[in-house]
């Protein structure tokens, strides 16, 4: 198999042989995706990396920790690699991977104040210096499943990457003093992207007979295919996602307060929770502001809304006379919409600053197989009761974006960078 295209490491000089090419790039992707988990830690506290904000997220420390188990367990164990952690840490740091043993419960993780973070980064560093040498030595018949799994393995800690800002996040709100993740300003264009745009427009699709999913020799999640065509109607696409400026005003029409916008389960939360904005989102002194990675600072009315829930996404929809889309129609508009190479920022129309909910419930394309073995835990067991989402967010590493990937969370989920971007019929 060759390496995807969006490996975001130097290639090495032409002329090498395949394999060898394959084996360099997949190094110097390997340490680059490696070193930016680490780099997303900068500015925590040893405190910070160990507290849990709720049973649905886990501590930084643990996503430190469960990567590293997912290339020991997943890679480096079935080809013949030992174990390199202390006895018992697969328990403590194996997620929902039945068959790869006992797991401790996932509501406490944060209750796990040993092994030390020090530990932690000490077992990191000696999985990577494994990893590098299975890179190097695997011989030529295996290296082909070895690539694949470790692309697996990678794509995985690109997810994790992104809850390791949103879980931090999810905890430093519920800090009463409300302290920043990093209190310096962003790198440019990294965790900000500046407005999307001007008013909103409509892009019309034309109906007919479209292709959506994953194909290609480049590597995707296994429910991102088998590739399949569709049919769908006419209809139109919003130029870009919801901006803050729209959800003032559905807020000051009443739009938390009126249980027409509402399904059933949705206004049950709003009035269980108490939901009268967004998540993270004060009114002080007439004005409204937000929390998130740089501390809490005034409403940007023309960047996009974030930590809304599929709840509240539709509700805006509804306000708004329109719907939120398919997944088939999403993936259909941004194929037409967005360039050919994703990795390259910015995006048109707003994509990849927020995931955008779908209203299609998280199932198996026509076809679907899990990947094989321990490997077929990872998406098949989650596909009920959850609505997928599309897109990416301005957390998720450029490289790891794509029309086709689908992302998926349980409907009243807010802690997350989610958003809606608005459809309708023609």
């Amino acid at each position: 198999m060759s390496s995807p295209a969006r490996i975001p490491a130097a290639l090495p000089p032409e002329g090498l042989p395949d394999e060898v090419a394959d084996r360099a790039a997949l190094r110097r992707h390997y340490e680059t995706v490696r070193r930016e988990t680490l780099s997303r830690t900068r500015g925590l506290t040893v405190e910070d990396q160990c507290a849990q904000a709720m049973p649905d997220a886990s501590p930084t420390k643990w996503h430190l920790a469960h990567t590293t188990w997912f290339f020991e367990a997943v890679v480096l164990m079935p080809h013949g690699i030992a174990e390199t952690c202390r006895p018992g840490w697969h328990t403590l740091f194996n997620s929902y991977y039945e068959g790869l043993g006992p797991r401790h419960p996932r509501a406490e993780r944060g209750l796990l104040t040993r092994p030390p973070l020090a530990d932690i980064l000490a077992w990191r560093q000696a999985v990577d210096r494994a990893m590098l040498q299975l890179i190097d030595g695997a011989d030529a018949s295996s290296w082909p499943a070895v690539q694949r799994l470790i692309l697996i393995g990678l794509a995985h800690e690109a997810q994790h990457q992104e809850l390791i800002l949103t879980d931090i996040l999810a905890l430093l709100a519920r800090h009463p003093q409300e302290p920043a993740v990093w209190a310096e300003p962003a790198p440019a264009n990294r965790w900000d992207d500046g407005p999307i745009g001007p008013e909103l427009d409509w892009h019309t699709v034309r109906p007919g007979l479209y292709r959506i999913g994953h194909e290609g020799e480049a590597l995707a999640f296994d429910n991102e295919g088998p590739a399949h065509d569709v049919v769908v109607p006419a209809f139109a696409m919003a130029s870009r996602p919801v901006n803050g400026a729209d959800l003032v005003r559905f807020i000051e029409d009443g739009g938390y307060q009126d249980p027409q916008w509402w399904t059933s389960d949705g206004w049950s939360l709003v009035q269980a929770q108490g939901w009268q904005a967004p998540l993270h989102w004060t009114r002080q002194d007439g004005l409204w502001t937000t929390f998130g990675l740089h501390g809490r600072r005034p409403l940007a009315p023309d960047q996009p809304v974030v930590h809304l829930s599929f709840h509240e996404a539709l509700a805006v929809a509804a306000w708004a006379g329109a719907r939120l889309p398919t997944e088939m129609e999403w993936e259909v508009w941004a194929r037409q919409a967005g360039p050919q190479d994703w990795s390259e920022r910015p995006l048109p129309h707003g994509l990849g600053r927020v995931w955008e909910w779908t209203r299609s419930a998280y199932e198996p394309y026509p076809g679907y197989r899990p990947w094989p073995g321990a490997l077929a835990e990872y998406n098949a067991k989650f596909m009920v009761g959850q609505q997928v989402l599309r897109g990416a967010s301005h957390a998720t590493p450029a490289w790891e974006t794509r029309p086709s990937y689908r992302n998926f969370f349980p409907p009243a989920a807010r802690w997350q960078f989610t958003g809606v971007r608005l459809a309708r019929d023609l």
